[in-house]
Formats: C-alpha cells, sequence, structure tokens
C-alpha cells in the first residue's frame, strides 16, 4: 500500500479515511475503500443507476451518486443495535453496475445479473443501491442461483404485477417473476406497508395467491413496528433471506424524491426499529431503491435512503458473521 499523501501527524486515527472529517475525500459509500478487485471483498456496496422500468416519474438512475455523497455523513459504529460493520469485515464500494444497453429493458437486465453472478461466485455479500425496483429481479437471479430464497420486502407496493403497456419486467412486477422463476419461495416473503390507490382492485393479487404475507401500512400503524418485526422474523425463518426497501415505504414527508410517492407510509424511526428488528435473519444481500434526486432538492430522500443503507449494512454484516462462524 502506498504511503498517504497527507500523513496524519496529530491524530493516528486520522490514518483510516473513515475517522476524518466527513466533508473531505471522494464520497464513495460510507468512505469505505473502491476496489474492482473481488478476492478483497467480503460485502461489496454496488450501485445500480437504471430506471428503464419506471412506469411514471424517472430520475432512480441518479439515486446510487445522491446515496454515495449522503453516505459520507454516517460514521463506523451503531449504538442503537452495537454493531461495527466495518470491523474486521471487508466492506468495499463495488464502484457501479453501468450498462451497455440501458433502453432495451430484458437486455438491461441481463446485463446486471450477469455483474452480479461473479460478484457472488466470489464469495461477496452484495448490497445494492439503485435505480427502480426492477433491479432486485436481476441481483436475485444471482443471489438465489442455488435456489429460492425468503425475503423480507418493505415498500409501499407488493411489486408483483404483471403485463404493463406490453412489458412483463417493470418495477411494479419483480416479486412475481422472481417467483415464476423459482428465485424466491412465496411462503418466506413478507411484505410490510402495502398501501396507496390503485386503477385495479386485484393488482397485488398474485401476492396473496402465492402464499406471501402481505402487511398493509394500516396492519403496521395499528400493530407496530415491533408486531411486524416479529412476523418478519417468523415468516423468514432461518433459511436465506434477502432484503428489499423501496424508500416510497416510507411517508412522503420523509422521502418526497421518489418516483411512486404515496400518503400515509412509515416514519422514519419506524423503520428504522424495524430494521434494528431484524438482527436474527439469515440475510445473503439487499437493495435500497427507488431514490430519485430530481425531485429531492434538500437531499433528504437520499440522506434517509443512506441512514436506512447503514442499517441494511449492519443486518448483512452480522448475517454473513454469523455465517462463517457456524
Amino acid at each position: 500500500m502506498l504511503d498517504p499523501l497527507k500523513p496524519p501527524t496529530r491524530y493516528p486515527d486520522l490514518a483510516d479515511p473513515q475517522a476524518r472529517p466527513r466533508y473531505t475525500g471522494i464520497a464513495s459509500f460510507f468512505r469505505v475503500p473502491h476496489t474492482e478487485d473481488l478476492a478483497e471483498v467480503d460485502l461489496g456496496l454496488i450501485g445500480v443507476p437504471f430506471d428503464g422500468g419506471v412506469t411514471n416519474r424517472s430520475g432512480t438512475r441518479h439515486g446510487p451518486r445522491a446515496v454515495r455523497e449522503q453516505s459520507t455523513l454516517l460514521r463506523r459504529y451503531n449504538p442503537a443495535t452495537g454493531a461495527a460493520p466495518f470491523a474486521g469485515m471487508r466492506v468495499r464500494d463495488l464502484g457501479d453496475a453501468w450498462l451497455e444497453q440501458p433502453y432495451v429493458l430484458e437486455t438491461a437486465l441481463e446485463e446486471i445479473a450477469t455483474l452480479y453472478h461473479r460478484v457472488v461466485a466470489a464469495g461477496v455479500s452484495p448490497l445494492s443501491v439503485g435505480g427502480d425496483h426492477a433491479i432486485s429481479l436481476p441481483i436475485l437471479r444471482a443471489v438465489a442461483a442455488g435456489g429460492p430464497v425468503g425475503m423480507v420486502h418493505i415498500d409501499a407496493h407488493a411489486d408483483t404485477g404483471d403485463d404493463y403497456l406490453g412489458s412483463r419486467f417493470h418495477h411494479g412486477a419483480p416479486f412475481r417473476r422472481a417467483v415464476e422463476e423459482g428465485l424466491l419461495d412465496p411462503t418466506r416473503v413478507i411484505q410490510i406497508g402495502i398501501r396507496g390507490s390503485s386503477n385495479d382492485k386485484q393488482m397485488w393479487q398474485f401476492s396473496h395467491d402465492s402464499g406471501m404475507r402481505v402487511m398493509p401500512m394500516d396492519e403496521f400503524a395499528d400493530r407496530g413496528w415491533r408486531f411486524a418485526a416479529e412476523e418478519a422474523r417468523r415468516i423468514a425463518g432461518s433459511g436465506p433471506t434477502y432484503l428489499s426497501f423501496d424508500i416510497d415505504s416510507l411517508d412522503p414527508v420523509f422521502a418526497p424524491g421518489t418516483g411512486t410517492p404515496e400518503a400515509g407510509g412509515l416514519t422514519m424511526i419506524e423503520a428504522l426499529r424495524l430494521l434494528r428488528g431484524l438482527q436474527d435473519i439469515d440475510f445473503v444481500g439487499g437493495d435500497l431503491v427507488e431514490v430519485s434526486p430530481p425531485f429531492d432538492p434538500s437531499y433528504l430522500t437520499a440522506f434517509h435512503g443512506a441512514s436506512i443503507l447503514f442499517e441494511m449494512l449492519c443486518l448483512l454484516t452480522e448475517a454473513r458473521r454469523r455465517r462463517e462462524i457456524a
């Protein structure tokens, strides 16, 4: 390793870039080192700047860059849970899953899947930032290549729709496709926070028919984050599980910068407490999606997204440590 251009002379802890003033340095996720060498990575943070699956307001292709920037405000230790995700764990920013053919939806999803197959084959746990929710399908094609996984899905929308204006692969359908492709075990899937108006009374019927546990926002509001966490642990069980968090699960007061906002969502403290209640689940990958900077002039959504991402990182690193010990 090369000597730093500016070695610390008074405060030795500043040899670690994560300990330096947060307004310094080139932005990477949580100020971790950037690399494309998978041999030196345990958990890889990956941006997926793609919004070709959006059905209305585009802009989430800019999400990874905005969340990266805001993640530099986060620190190394989680006092609420005791987690220290960077301690003894090679967490790296792997850059972006940039696409050569972003305007051909199914081809773009295949490109994303190809990259993630490489990541997973190298033994790296992936944590991704989208991009729209269509990216979950190609990521699951890699994460669940050895067999179906469970999923904790926090969202305003169930995303189990079907054909929309000629496409079956838009951001409102990834989890229906994932069940059909044998990537998700629907009996080990819970969808939390579902709400909003619809043009079709049966829009999310596939979730119910396939055996997913759907927790509408009204039920979450009535029974609370603690019940939702307990239910998620029950449904996910002890098997490998994927974690998908759509930023529009939050109330638009906390996340105005998203393409499909829905009134009456989770507060930030509810979201944080819910995620902290999932510590016992064996998470093998995850994604944060639908941050749309063009609708986020205050950077509030990107900051909240980065804060959610930190909790997800804590969950994935703790789950990986448990697997390595077992």
